[in-house]
This record gives structure tokens, sequence and C-alpha cells, in this order.
């Protein structure tokens, strides 16, 4: 498990569809309940949250409120950037997660970082996203609900990396020590999450087009018309070129098992050593 603290942000929005892996849109709902994206959250959402579904900007609004409604809320230095972005990536080899083993691994990110303090009632707003095979996105505001500003621990890296060691040991994860870095991941393994139709991030994007050649049909003129058919068929072509690259991924070799440790060779002692032990 590795957790990679992002640069904070002013915009709940962007840093949102980066945890989504399509663009944010009102046209898709998330929703906090058991099986939803929204895995875990502040403890005080109950009072926001009814049992509809919000749609994407609307969290990412729910997240930048604090910042509208405490204008001059900053960090010591006076930073304004309160949005938080903690990327969190699984092995590729690791078993799929329940959805309630996401949520208890958001919950333990939020209060290592600070953003969730047990025993406190309000707190800082955050929510775990988990929208990405093998990933979960914990995306806070740094301003506390009275206007304070929450100050990330020291050695923040540190303190995330060090519970992601004690994580991977309590959910039978693969070690950090084990995970491939971004150029040297698996062919096989880039090119199944590419080309998974249903939770991808290319079948974010397909969706969307899909949405769109249905809306642009519906309006009038033929101009219209023709344009709703032509997205419907680049949805279509999306659509091939996920199952071509599902394809090759089959085609692959599977990912190379390490070497085998092998044990030293005992080394002769020099002669002189040798002369000095009798």
């Amino acid at each position: 498990m590795i957790i990679d603290v992002r640069a904070r942000s002013l915009d709940a929005g962007a840093v949102l569809t980066d945890a989504l892996g399509r663009p944010v849109s009102a046209g898709e709902g998330l929703t906090a309940k058991p099986g939803g994206t929204i895995v875990a959250a502040w403890r005080q959402l109950d009072q926001y949250f009814d049992d509809g579904v919000w749609s994407a900007p609307r969290w990412a609004e729910h997240l930048d409120d604090p910042l509208r409604l405490h204008p001059f809320a900053a960090s010591p230095s006076g930073d304004r950037r309160a949005i938080l972005h903690l990327a969190v990536r699984l092995h590729p080899l690791d078993r799929n997660l329940e959805h309630a083993e996401w949520a208890g691994i958001g919950h333990r990110i939020a209060e290592a970082a600070g953003v969730s303090v047990p025993g406190e009632e309000a707190g800082c707003r955050w929510i775990a996203v988990q929208a990405q095979p093998g990933r979960l996105d914990v995306i806070a505001n740094l301003i506390h609900s009275d206007g304070t500003w929450t100050t990330p621990p020291r050695r923040l890296a540190h303190l995330l990396d060090t519970e992601a060691r004690r994580m991977e040991a309590d959910f039978a994860l693969h070690p950090r020590d084990q995970h491939p870095g971004p150029a040297t991941e698996p062919a096989a393994a880039i090119l199944a999450r590419l080309a998974a139709e249903q939770d991808g991030p290319m079948a974010g994007v397909r969706r969307l087009i899909e949405h769109a050649a249905w809306q642009t049909a519906a309006l009038p003129g033929a101009e219209a018309a023709q344009a709703g058919q032509d997205l419907t068929w680049a949805a279509r072509r999306l659509l091939h070129l996920q199952q071509d690259l599902a394809a090759i991924a089959t085609r692959l070799p599977p990912t190379p098992s390490p070497p085998a440790a092998t044990a030293p060779v005992p080394v002769p002692a020099p002669a002189a050593a040798r002369a000095v032990t009798r």
C-alpha cells in the first residue's frame, strides 16, 4: 500500500475529478450508503445527507463550503489551499477489498492525517472515495467547522507510511517494498485496468459520451440528430478499443516473480587472518 500526499488545492471539484478518474458530472450520483462510491466520511455528514443521492458537483460543493463560510481562515503561513488529498494505491496483485474494508482504511487514514479525531463530534469535512480499482482517495477540508485551521501532523508522510504498514498486516495486503513503480507496473495490469468496462477510467468517459449522445439526439433539428448518432458511434468505438485492450492483456506473459534469494557463498578468510585464529 502506498499513500501519496498530493499538493493541496482550493478546488474540491478538481480533486474529486482525479479521484473518480473522469470529469465531475451533474448527471452522476454518488452515495455514501453501503456499497456506494463514498465509502467513509466525517461524523456530521448525516446532518446534511438525506436518503437521496448527491451529484458529484454537490459533493465537491459540500467539501468546498468551509472556504466560502470562513473567507479569512488560513494556515499559520497564510495559505488558503485547504483541500487535502491523500491518494492510496494497492499492489496490482492485491485481492478485491470489501466495502467495509475500504471504509475502515478510509477512517484510519483520516485519523492518521489528523482530519478525524476520535471523540470529536464536528471536526473537518472529509470523504473517502473508492471509484477506481485498487485505489482510495481521502479528500478533506482543513478548515474546521468553527473556522479554525486544522494543521496536519508534522512528518505527515512518515505517519501515513507507518499506518500503511499496519494496514498491510491487518488486511493481508502486499507490502510496500513489493510495489512496482509507475514505470514498472506490469503492462497487463495497466491494460486490464483500462479495459474494465464497468469501473475503469475509460468506462467513465464512455458513459459521459453516451449521455451526451442521448441529450444531443433529443434536440430539434437534423444536425442535432446527426451529432447524436456520431457520438453514439464514438462511444461504440471506445468500447471496441477497450475490448481490444482486454484481448491484448490476455496475450501478455504473467507478471514475473521476483528472483529467489540465494544463500551467500562462504568466502575463505585470508591466510593472515587464519594464522591469527590458530
